[in-house]
């Protein structure tokens, strides 16, 4: 008897999909609780800072956990790595900086237009379809008509969203050149030192041993922890799907407000909630992608 008699049978395309958004759902209660938590912490050192802290410790934890092999590696991988790296600072800084001016569920809801801008450009058939259920959701919960949203916080909500969605589309890239999270080791570093670039100065003269080990705490929530998953997640799942089912994140981002900062939702919000909650699971059911023959092992 061969061995192939006990080898386990290859994931279906159904079996990818539920995978690819169990691992999209933890991260995003892991990136909600981080950044409540961080919404604290930009008190002490300002929203840049708390940034720079979660930053400036992700890549060393990753590059020490992992341990990623650096040769052999091509022009194009090291571009797109790099690349990665500078989408995910002005991420992290960008929705830091809204987050001082917007309740967490409106930020989030802005914030994920782009990933819904990918879905409805990349998608076909049903998936397209649920991301425009999904940006009913988003407009229910940012409610522009009512007048009294902060316009700067807005600015760089969006501006976040739009590195938003280059976030999905290179991590996609950066998962088939490089396999696993090898790519993910490279990009937190450069995100790092990005955000020293930007932030350093003005955040050293508040900064305490204490806040620096909180600081540590705050990057294996986010990013260290949410972004392998969802470049896992990306493995198993289509661009267009994945910013679908990532729309389920201002209702998280919703609740997590409501429980650790104390921020009531409007009433509006809660249809909001059942629009991206709805445009999640069916943008789970039409998700799948082939996995490439490299990432078997991943």
């Amino acid at each position: 008897m061969t061995d192939t008699a006990t080898r386990p049978a290859p994931a279906t395309p159904a079996t990818s999909s539920r995978q690819g958004a169990l691992m999209a759902l933890a991260a995003m209660l892991s990136v909600q609780v981080g950044v409540a938590l961080a919404v604290d912490l930009s008190h002490d050192v300002g929203a840049l800072g708390a940034a720079w802290l979660r930053l400036v410790w992700a890549g060393p934890i990753m590059l020490l956990v992992l341990r990623p092999r650096l040769r052999g590696l091509s022009g194009e991988a090291w571009r797109a790595c790099i690349t990665f790296g500078v989408v995910i600072a002005g991420i992290t800084m960008l929705f830091m900086a809204a987050l001082t001016r917007l309740p967490m569920g409106t930020a989030s809801a802005l914030e994920f237009l782009g990933p819904l801008g990918v879905a409805v450009v990349r998608g076909r058939g049903p998936a397209r379809a649920w991301a425009l259920v999904a940006a009913l959701g988003v407009l229910l919960l940012t409610r522009p008509w009512a007048g009294d949203v902060d316009l700067v916080g807005v600015g760089l909500a969006l501006a976040a969203a739009c590195c938003w969605a280059a976030y999905i589309i290179l991590s996609q890239r950066v998962g088939d050149l490089v396999g696993g999270v090898t790519g993910l080791a490279i990009a937190l570093p450069v995100a790092g030192l990005v955000s020293t670039l930007v932030a350093a100065p003005s955040t050293v003269e508040h900064l305490t041993w204490q806040l620096a080990v909180v600081g540590i705490g705050l990057a294996l929530l986010v990013p260290v922890v949410p972004f392998a998953l969802e470049m896992l997640a990306l493995r198993r799942l289509t661009t267009a799907a994945f910013g679908t089912l990532m729309s389920v994140e201002p209702a998280i981002a919703v609740v997590i407000g409501l429980v650790v900062l104390h921020q009531v939702p409007h009433p509006l919000a809660v249809v909001g909630v059942a629009c991206v909650v709805a445009a999640g699971v069916g943008a789970e059911r039409y998700g799948a992608r082939e996995l490439p023959p490299a990432s078997t092992g991943a």
